[in-house]
């Protein structure tokens, strides 16, 4: 849309709209009426109608609104076989991530049933298969290890103290601790998904959470060496824990158990050739090859039938109850000393399973409920804590073997906890001589994916500086601190970069596109032209507590004009000026009384004798301004100074109370207007560019220079701030904004708003930044609309000693 000029006047075809304005045309809403009362949303909430009742109801029990749609035909089958499929992983994986969580084999299978079983109930997602997961098997570890360390359950006889370890004793204080730890951390799900606090979640990136699950990765691999080599390093907690179990670790190679060595290397290179033979034909076969199963079945019946246990003393599971466990109460005294990492476990927990089941809701068309997620994570882990399970969450693997093989409702959660459940019961006993070498390798082999994760780090070099240095943070974090102080060092870091990128915005001055509505920045965009006497002013973040001090420096930047120096040489000169019209009346007074005794002398007719004052010497400039014609010598002045002067004289004549307003020319020569009323002013009211400033503050403010007042010092008679980019408005950020208009007003710049959302305008009215100075006038509904406001107030006025190009700034003159 091109500016239209006629009369001296900017003008558009549709009409310039100001706040103001837009409201009338808008009828806007108040604030009382878009937001009601606390006591009339504590009433609607109370109100209780049918429909919300059965919205309430399935909300919580998203169960009821898919069971009864079920179609046995159409979902049935596909759910039985990857029920099954998902059933036979959890039975490697759980007894093998149980060796994570320092806890025996069986209370894997425990936890692959019973938190499975209750997410049918309240889960939203259909294709998250819940269960034991690598990262959370490794965080209670490190809370099960901490609490409950070998030395601490040492068999002793009499004084004499024995190298063995009470493993029962141990054992089951740390399926106490591990119980307690997950309990605590579902309850804190529940009452985050109770008070809607599900966006948690998304302070977790991406990036940070790759990295920590590939850190988690490597604990995870250093947790198994013992396992894999046979040998029993001292067991560390706390920071740098990871470096001294590998030392440790290292060490004792030379000790390391052949025979364990032989079953893991066996072991190893059977599972990863399985692997990548099935994911070769995967394609071609309707379910995947249970590899894991097949390797431990395989190795359980070598080991039983070639007694590696007794013969070679190879290390196996154990005596594995069949049976159920009946319910107890955890320990409640453990609260206090495992409330941080409860809330560890909660947090991660909570950002890997929203992220899977927002990944498969996307693919196949439906809605997962974020607070609804965290809910029934949370009673997972708290019921599953009373049958001494440890923290679950969903599984990428079994996830994507659970959809991959047709799975289409929680259904197939149903199936799978059969199998884990006929295990237990029946199965269990089976399992006693497996080596615990093999569940080490298939924990390690399934860490692959994990390991694959660093190349994130050349892709993050390329996209994005910034999260590239929060994957790196994050994962040193957590490689050298244990898993909740890395966690928590990486959040931390995480949020400070957020800070940061908000504490330093980009500032830019727009200018328009011509023949468009369009302004952009002028440094990026070479067709770009500025709009004459206009700085159009425009912060990529919100202004708010922590940058706005930065954000009026940077305007002061931007503008070219340095506020502080002007304010303080027009209130000099002000002050000059005073002092200058009392001097002007005390010259009036001794003039008057030399009339008076001239005239008293001429009246008794005696000569005058010449009085001589050095003040009469001091020739007014304005007298030389006679008829509208300059002396020759002032006409000669002038010229020589046309280059190279910046002229600092008030436009108006001083008023009673000693305000006047200034203008800042560059050369050229004033018109007799101006200079009729300054008649007054001596010599000295001129500023030389080329004078230096060697003197104290006050002679440096009479030089006022082009590097010091900026580029636009004379043509500047408007600010325009755009604030599209805000999304919220502090009261530190309004009362900014408003000392930004009482500063420029006091060098006769004026300041508008452009852009303001209408959350950005109702916390403007209730911060009571509208004044009868500052009105809904000065807010407009785009920057386009300010611009057409600011030619128009502007284009007329003396302010301007020039009249550039219109065709200059892509304006149509007509």
């Amino acid at each position: 849309m091109d500016y239209t000029r006629r009369a001296g006047k900017y003008s558009v075809e549709r009409e310039v709209l100001d706040e103001q304005r837009l409201e009338e045309l808008t009828h806007r809403k108040t604030y009382s009426d878009s937001h009601p009362s606390v006591r009339e949303q504590l009433k609607g909430s109370l109100r209780c109608s049918i429909p919300k009742l059965k919205r309430t109801v399935l909300s919580s029990f998203p169960v009821l609104y898919w069971l009864p749609r079920y179609s046995i035909w159409d979902y049935g089958m596909p759910d039985l076989i990857s029920g099954i499929s998902v059933g036979i992983m959890h039975l490697p994986q759980g007894m093998a991530y149980a060796l994570l969580a320092s806890l025996p084999p069986v209370f894997g299978l425990y936890t692959s049933l019973f938190p499975a079983v209750i997410y049918i109930f309240f889960g939203t997602s259909r294709h998250i298969s819940i269960g034991t997961f690598t990262v959370l098997s490794i965080m209670v570890g490190s809370v099960t290890e901490r609490l409950a360390p070998d030395m601490n359950f040492l068999i002793t006889n009499g004084t004499n103290v024995t190298a063995e370890v009470d493993i029962a004793a141990r054992d089951s204080y740390r399926v106490q601790v591990a119980a307690a730890t997950t309990v605590l951390g579902g309850l804190i799900q529940v009452v985050l998904g109770m008070v809607k606090f599900g966006f948690v979640g998304t302070y977790l990136s991406e990036p940070l959470v790759r990295a920590y699950t590939t850190a988690a990765a490597a604990h995870a691999v250093v947790a198994q060496l013992k396992y894999i080599f046979g040998v029993s390093p001292t067991r560390v907690s706390g920071p740098l824990s990871l470096v001294y179990t590998l030392k440790d670790v290292c060490s004792l190679l030379p000790h390391t158990h052949l025979p364990t060595l032989v079953v893991s290397a066996v072991s190893m290179v059977f599972l990863i050739a399985a692997k990548q033979l099935n994911s070769y034909l995967g394609p071609k076969l309707p379910v995947p090859v249970p590899v894991e199963l097949i390797t431990i079945v395989a190795g359980t019946l070598i080991s039983s039938y070639a007694n590696l246990n007794i013969n070679y003393t190879v290390p196996v599971v154990g005596e594995i109850p069949s049976g159920l466990r009946p319910p107890s109460v955890p320990d409640v005294s453990l609260f206090g000393e495992v409330i941080g990492d409860a809330f560890a476990l909660a947090i991660v927990g909570y950002a890997i399973s929203i992220s899977l089941g927002k990944t498969f809701a996307l693919k196949h068309g439906y809605k997962v409920d974020s607070n609804q997620e965290l809910v029934a994570l949370g009673l997972s882990n708290t019921v599953g804590g009373f049958f001494q399970c440890y923290a679950v969450c969903p599984s990428m693997s079994r996830s994507l073997i659970q959809e991959t093989t047709g799975g289409k409702t929680q259904m197939a959660g149903v199936a799978s906890a059969l199998v884990v459940l006929v295990t237990i019961l029946k199965l269990g006993p089976l399992f006693q001589e497996l080596p615990k070498a093999i569940l080490a390798v298939i924990v390690f082999v399934n860490l692959k994916g994990m390991f694959k994760q660093y190349s994130d780090i050349a892709s993050l070099w390329r996209r994005s500086k910034i999260d590239l240095v929060v994957w790196l943070v994050t994962w040193v974090s957590t490689m050298l601190f244990n898993l909740d102080l890395g966690l928590a060092a990486s959040i931390t870091f995480a949020l400070l970069t957020v800070i940061f990128r908000t504490q330093m915005p980009t500032y830019s001055v727009l200018g328009n596109v011509p023949g468009t509505e369009l302004y952009v920045d002028i440094e990026t965009h070479r067709e770009a032209r500025e709009i004459p006497g206009v700085t159009i002013f425009r912060s990529s973040a919100t202004v708010y507590f922590a940058n706005a001090e930065l954000y009026l420096e940077a305007l002061k930047e931007k503008s070219g004009l340095d506020i502080s120096k002007m304010i303080i040489y027009k209130r000099r000169q002000e002050a000059k000026q005073k002092r200058r019209a009392k001097r002007a009346e005390r010259r009036a007074k001794r003039r008057a009384k030399r009339e008076l005794r001239r005239a008293e002398r001429e009246a008794k007719k005696t000569p005058a004798t010449p009085v001589f004052s050095g003040e009469e010497d001091a020739r007014p400039w304005g007298d030389t301004c006679m008829d509208g014609n300059v002396s020759d010598v002032e006409e000669q002045d002038w010229t020589e100074r046309e280059n190279g002067t910046v002229f600092v004289i008030p436009t108006t004549p001083q008023t009673p109370d000693g305000q006047c307003r200034w203008e800042y020319l560059k050369g050229g020569q004033p018109d007799c207007t101006s200079l009729g009323w300054m008649s007054e002013l001596q010599d000295g009211d001129t500023t030389t560019l080329g004078s230096s400033s060697e003197d104290t503050l006050s002679r440096d403010l009479e030089r006022v220079s082009l590097g010091s007042l900026g580029k636009w010092t004379w043509d500047i008679h408007s600010i325009i701030i755009d604030l599209s980019t805000a999304n919220f408005i502090d009261t530190v950020a309004i009362k900014t904004i408003k000392n930004i208009f009482q500063d420029f007003s006091e060098i006769d710049v004026d300041i508008y708003l452009a852009g303001c959302q209408a959350s950005v305008v109702e916390q403007l009215e209730r911060g009571d930044f509208f004044t009868d100075v500052i009105t809904k006038r000065r807010l407009f509904a785009s920057v386009h609309d300010a611009v057409l406001f600011c030619l128009n107030q502007r284009s007329a006025t003396s302010f301007l000693k020039f009249e550039p190009s219109a065709e200059t700034y892509g304006i149509t003159k007509l």
